[in-house]
């Protein structure tokens, strides 16, 4: 009876030993299977490593700001918001990456991006042919106008009776396209900033300016002194810029498509101008 109680006790030692042993190997295979998926493509972050980084794991963004809604405040005050801030937080999450910004001139911002400055450039850019040159574009994010901002009470109307007038805009702008190539202006007289030249038409060194119309709109509301003569369409959308060959453009344009999915694109789109985003962007990359 005692043999037979021992040899009894002794298995059951050894089968609660491996129990544990087993239950043991499989708490490691879960540990495992969690550090695995901690920062790689199953725990949903896009893949970019065959993408160009100046530094691995962060996205540097050249922005021109501020620029109010896009660009609110300046990334040097600490106080920097804005559509395209939210929107460029939101893909660098998509992509398990760390987003920093630094300010430059829209005036040279895409050959900065060219030449590696940047990692890509978010300072409400319109996609244009000659742009296309020297950068990749992501698909459209945003669809703009143009608008003719004149002084409160001015007589001018409309682009038709800019015949003989000094006309102000931001220099490397599409708004400077359309003056010098679509109106009569007697001079269009180039500003660094587009603030610089509405202030122009405040103080009527300029009888008008032609300037993105988001940013008019912004500036009318905040600002006394000017108004929006006339909404000039254009059809034009921006996009986020990018070296050439940049592999980067293909994980934006996924984070972009993720975020209209998820409701996060259209959401910014009324929380800063109110509105749905329309079908140009919404479609823009398919």
């Amino acid at each position: 009876m005692t043999k037979t109680r021992t040899l009894s006790a002794l298995a059951l030692l050894i089968g609660l030993f491996a129990m544990f042993a087993v239950a043991g190997c499989g708490s490691d295979d879960d540990s495992t299977a969690t550090d695995s998926t901690s920062g790689g493509s199953d725990s949903g972050t896009i893949d970019v490593s065959d993408a160009t980084l100046i530094k691995d794991g962060q996205l540097l963004v050249g922005t021109d700001a501020p620029y109010p809604p896009f660009e609110i405040g300046t990334p040097e005050g600490g106080d920097f918001s804005g559509f395209d801030k939210d929107l460029m937080d939101a893909i660098a999450d998509k992509l398990g990456l760390t987003p920093t910004y630094q300010n430059s001139s829209f005036d040279t911002i895409f050959r900065d991006v060219a030449s590696g400055q940047f990692d890509i450039v978010a300072a409400a850019a319109t996609i244009t042919p000659e742009r296309e040159k020297v950068v990749t574009f992501s698909r459209p994010y945003y669809e703009a106008q143009q608008a003719l901002v004149v002084p409160e009470g001015s007589d001018i109307t409309s682009t038709d009776q800019l015949s003989g007038q000094v006309v102000g805009v931001q220099q490397g702008t599409t708004g400077q396209d359309y003056a010098e190539n679509e109106t009569d202006a007697k001079e269009v007289r180039g500003f660094a900033k587009g603030a610089d030249a509405l202030a122009a038409v405040t103080t009527e060194q300029v009888a008008a300016a032609i300037v993105d119309q988001p940013f008019a709109a912004d500036a009318v509301n905040k600002q006394g002194g000017i108004e929006i003569a006339q909404e000039i369409s254009t059809d034009e959308v921006y996009g986020f810029a990018m070296a050439p060959d940049n592999k980067l453009v293909d994980g934006v344009n996924e984070a972009i498509q993720q975020l209209i999915d998820d409701g996060t694109l259209n959401d910014l789109y009324q929380q800063y101008f109110s509105t749905d985003a329309p079908d140009s962007v919404v479609n823009g990359g398919k």
